[in-house]
């Protein structure tokens, strides 16, 4: 399949900060929408007049939207040529961040958030495959390190910042805030971002809508899956067998096609493929961890929504440390050893946090906190390099759709397992904790205030009731924490499928 030329581009150091800054920026913006919005839904619901179920649909649209745009990047930009692209996807996504604050209506804001969804979709992959060109290979380490702390960090600071915004001002603020951020970056790679060579190819239609089918049965199947109540809904069976369908489709139709949505030869890349899977798994990590932490800290700890995102904050400084260390190291050490590190990091903090307890201060968040950053760090920067120092430059760009692909898919899989897992586990729980409520277990208190009053026997049973309820979430947060450590080191193994990658004259891949 043709693709085009691949150029290093030698920018003086001057025009290269321009670019890293716009191209960052504007990356940020969509990194940080996928969960800004999510603390601001409460607010949204009244003044829009929504139900609680309908409300979601501002977080659906955005979601799904995004997924089935990312595919067609590389094609996008082999076509217009990137810079064009990333420009006016900013511009796009600036726009729609504006309609979504003036809107008026439920309708209204699930349009223009699918609308900032598809715009948005592009940023991430030509930020990457951008940061990669205009860095000399031996300095990929750190412009990953560069790219790594906006799409790792987004996801933190999101709930902070939405919070923050909601509550001195309101919900409109959180799209409002894009405005100048986009302008801006925009400005900037008008200003300093060099072009691609744009080639024409055909555009794989067939191949496009099955993915897109596919993708979108299987987000909104995770999505919605759990106010539907599951497999106990017609509506999450009929996506589930879209998105295995048109899965096994579009597998058949990229093995028979000519001209393919996807070059296969990107997938003989073993590095490549590899990395594809160990993002899913760093999806699972990620994402899942940030949707559990969050409820927990807000439900059982008592603490604000202001309170919760600025204790899981820290998990961004321990990002932002590693990434800058490992940023510098990485074209030293074997890669592969240190993402090993990273996921035993990963797994000791996930040990901590199965340790949780409902006396304990915050402490202990703060540091599991910490060392799940440093461990995000050390996988994330590695991984990418490993990913793109076998693969042919010309497949940059669709290479770096599909990664972010993957670990947006395994984040969604991820939290709809643990989300599944959590209420489960709860009913569980309760029902041990209930079994073993006898009179002689009951706190002395409550049983003299029985004898002391016989009438309020039903206040103390529900006092009960609700610590029985207290301990059994407590415990089925702790299972969902215990998950994800074992998830974690059953990732281990795949290190073995990765070779030490590194690049030789002229940017052809070299395999040790």
């Amino acid at each position: 399949m043709a693709g085009p030329a691949h150029h290093s581009y030698d920018l003086d150091p001057t025009q290269k900060l321009l670019v890293t800054v716009g191209v960052i920026a504007g990356m940020l913006m969509q990194v940080l929408d996928t969960t800004i919005a999510n603390v601001a839904l409460p607010h949204m619901q009244a003044s829009l007049g929504a139900t609680r179920d309908t409300i979601s649909w501002v977080l659906t649209s955005y979601i799904v939207a995004s997924a089935i745009a990312i595919p067609i990047t590389g094609w996008l930009s082999d076509r217009v040529g990137r810079k064009p692209l990333f420009i006016w996807s900013v511009l796009a996504f600036t726009v729609a961040s504006l309609l979504c604050a003036i809107a008026t209506s439920l309708t209204e804001i699930v349009v223009f958030r699918a609308f900032q969804g598809v715009a948005g979709a592009f940023l991430v992959p030509l930020a990457q495959s951008t940061m990669f060109d205009i860095n000399p290979p031996e300095k990929h380490g750190r412009a990953m390190a560069i790219f790594g702390m906006g799409v790792m960090i987004g996801p933190i600071l999101g709930p902070v910042i939405g919070g923050w915004l909601t509550d001195s001002y309101n919900w409109r603020w959180v799209f409002l805030i894009n405005l100048p951020v986009g302008i801006v970056a925009a400005l900037l790679m008008l200003r300093g971002l060099p072009d691609t060579q744009r080639v024409k190819r055909p555009f794989d239609i067939f191949g496009f809508l099955l993915i897109a089918f596919a993708l979108a049965g299987l987000q909104l199947m995770l999505d919605r899956g759990e106010q539907n109540d599951w497999f106990a809904s017609w509506e999450t069976m009929i996506e589930l067998g879209v998105a295995i369908g048109c899965t096994w489709m579009f597998i058949v139709h990229m093995a028979t096609s000519r001209t393919p949505i996807f070059d296969p030869i990107m997938f003989k890349d073993r590095n490549f493929a590899a990395s594809l899977v160990f993002m899913g798994v760093t999806g699972v990590m990620l994402l899942a961890g940030l949707a559990l932490l969050p409820p927990l800290l807000q439900s059982l700890f008592g603490y604000s929504v202001l309170q919760s995102g600025f204790l899981t904050a820290p998990r961004g400084v321990g990002t932002l440390v590693s990434m800058m260390i490992v940023g510098r190291v990485v074209g030293k050490i074997d890669p592969r050893l240190i993402i090993l590190g990273g996921i035993g990091l990963m797994a000791l903090s996930l040990w901590q946090m199965s340790g949780f307890s409902l006396e304990m201060d915050s402490r202990p968040i703060i540091v599991s906190g910490v060392i799940q950053g440093f461990a995000l760090g050390f996988i994330f920067v590695p991984l990418n390099t490993i990913a793109f120092g076998t693969l042919d430059p010309r497949y940059r760009t669709t290479g770096s759709a599909l990664l972010n692909l993957s670990r947006n898919v395994g984040g969604s899989i991820g939290i709809s397992v643990v989300t599944v897992l959590l209420a489960q586990n709860v009913q569980i729980s309760h029902s041990d904790l209930a079994a073993h409520i006898t009179p002689y277990s009951i706190p002395q208190f409550l049983q003299n205030v029985v004898n002391a009053a016989p009438g309020v026997t039903d206040t103390a049973v529900a006092m009960v009731d609700a610590e029985v309820n207290r301990q059994a979430l407590m415990i089925a947060y702790i299972d969902d924490f215990k998950l994800m450590m074992i998830i974690s080191l059953f990732a281990m193994p795949l290190l073995l499928l990765l070779r030490k990658g590194r690049q030789g004259g002229g940017g052809h891949a070299v395999m040790d």
